[in-house]
């Protein structure tokens, strides 16, 4: 015991030694910030400043160094979070930045390999994205497309028809009790029926709408199962062995595989009846395409694999973010009623009752267009973007950044300036608006991103959302379900994406 002791007492001094020398440990002239800590780096010094709220913490952390550009460890990756306008405009747009991390939350939604769109980088990346976008706008995506806004619009007449004339099959009662209904699964079905128009030029009936909330479910499931920068889980992979429930990783399996098994299924079907001769819609293009490419070529990037991950990444954001956008408006509807009698006006006056709002009403209805751009601004549905890499070494800011670091724009961050937005912590459509007209050039956020890897959704996402909500406020009046006025806002869960806690709401038919 005394051996133990003196051996303890000689080895504690290095130890200690080392763990400083570790903890300040940086590549040359990188960005100030936190130190390192074993095996974690500064993950947990920055849950320390914003357990739920990662783009809050780097917030404080970049006002405790006095530095708008943070430089750090998560884990054993250096990282650079940004938290200036200006600076994640220049970061978003430089093509040296366009890279992606390799980490197990991408890995573990594309069969353990590196696939789909979002989450892969040079030569592949540009392969599939260019042909996907290509042959995807044939289909509406992307686009102005009739038959696909006709799609959504049928869609919204089933929503309505469920709400006022109620469930006809059982999944239909977790939606919609009486007058009230379930946010915000009662938006999924025209944005995931739109997408399915989209790859496949088919839908599902209202009888098998029950697929499809599923679909919603899972996929918020994953996105409340980690955080946009990974999380413990990804800096230590091995948490799945031994804590899988603890790090979210089984949740992380049990959502992705509602997205991979109906996809699955999808192509199946599709490669079971595919023409060469014949394209029926996308996937039968790609099929195409990968036999192609598969008999002329010995290594191509075109997969079986491949084409379900480009399905379920283009579908994710229509099964998740948009939804909750929409649902966040509601909410604000409760809390600021005086906006609802606003976009009853706009509607009334514009459209009527006679008909359906169409795309082509959009730019006479700025009021409604601006409240979905105020939604996105006031509550960031990505606060720190999608992790990027660099992709060689370079500088920015007058900073180092080594080849394979991790930077992050912190999106919050600009939407919330108040050298940008005058009062960011007040919502007001009223911003986007000059003249009684919807004034672009004001809109600095970006929501969807930018540069090269703007999110490819943007067009379909912001037309949809309009469709969607414009048909529901022209139908309807919403109020709260139990009466009594909302004072406050829900608890904002922090995840891949932001969200709040499913709700009902009361959803009358207006006079």
């Amino acid at each position: 015991m005394i051996v133990v002791t003196i051996l303890a007492a000689l080895f504690l001094p290095y130890l200690i030694i080392y763990l400083y020398k570790n903890a300040y440990n940086r590549p040359k002239n990188f960005p100030p910030g936190p130190p390192s800590l074993p095996i974690y780096g500064a993950f947990w010094i920055v849950l320390a400043h914003g357990f739920t709220d990662l783009a809050l913490a780097f917030k404080r952390l970049g006002e405790k160094y006095k530095t708008k550009i943070l430089g750090l460890y998560m884990g054993p990756v250096p990282t650079i979070v940004l938290n200036d306008p200006e600076l994640i405009k220049e970061m978003l747009n430089r093509e040296e930045f366009d890279g992606r991390m390799d980490i197990i939350l991408f890995r573990l939604r594309s069969f353990w390999k590196k696939l789909g769109i979002f989450f892969t980088d040079g030569y592949f990346w540009h392969q599939q994205r260019r042909f996907s976008l290509r042959y995807l706008r044939d289909y509406g995506f992307g686009r102005r497309s009739d038959e696909l806004e006709s799609t959504v619009a049928t869609e919204i007449k089933e929503m309505i028809d469920l709400r006022i004339s109620g469930p006809k099959y059982p999944a239909e009662m977790e939606i919609v009790k009486g007058d009230l209904v379930y946010m915000p699964y009662f938006f999924s079905i025209p944005f995931l029926n739109g997408m399915l128009q989209v790859f496949s030029r088919s839908t599902l009936p209202r009888s098998e709408y029950k697929a499809l909330w599923s679909l919603a479910r899972g996929t918020v499931l994953f996105q409340r199962s980690s955080t946009d920068m990974g999380g413990a889980l990804s800096l230590t992979p091995w948490l799945k062995d031994v804590m899988p429930n603890y790090s979210g990783y089984n949740d992380l399996v049990k959502g992705n595989d509602y997205l991979l098994k109906f996809f699955k299924k999808l192509v199946n079907e599709a490669m079971e009846t595919h023409d060469e001769t014949y394209d029926r819609h996308f996937i039968d293009m790609y099929i195409t395409k990968m036999k192609e490419e598969m008999r002329e070529k010995e290594k191509t990037t075109y997969s079986v694999d491949q084409l379900i991950l480009t399905c379920t990444d283009y579908t994710f954001p229509a099964a998740s973010a948009v939804q909750f956008v929409l649902a966040i408006l509601v909410e604000r509807l409760l809390l600021q009623p005086e906006i609802q009698d606003k976009i009853h006006e706009e509607i009334d006056r514009v459209v009527g009752r006679d008909r359906l709002p169409t795309l082509d009403d959009r730019r006479n209805m700025p009021y409604l267009e601006a409240c979905i751009r105020e939604t996105m601004r006031y509550d960031t549905t990505v606060p720190l973007s999608v992790p990027h890499r660099a992709m060689k070494d370079t500088t920015i800011a007058g900073y180092d950044v080594p080849e394979g670091t991790m930077l992050s724009a912190n999106l919050t961050m600009l939407h919330m300036d108040k050298d940008i937005w005058g009062d960011p912590e007040n919502f007001r459509p009223e911003r986007f608006l000059k003249d009684g007209a919807l004034d672009l050039a004001s809109d600095k956020s970006l929501p969807f991103g930018a540069g090269r890897r703007l999110c490819a959704g943007e067009t379909y996402a912001r037309q949809t959302m309009f469709q969607v909500f414009a048909g529901f406020m022209q139908t309807f009046h919403v109020s709260t379900a139990d009466g009594k006025p909302l004072l406050k806002p829900s608890k904002r869960i922090q995840g891949i994406i932001t969200t709040i806690p499913e709700f009902w709401v009361k959803v009358t038919v207006r006079k």
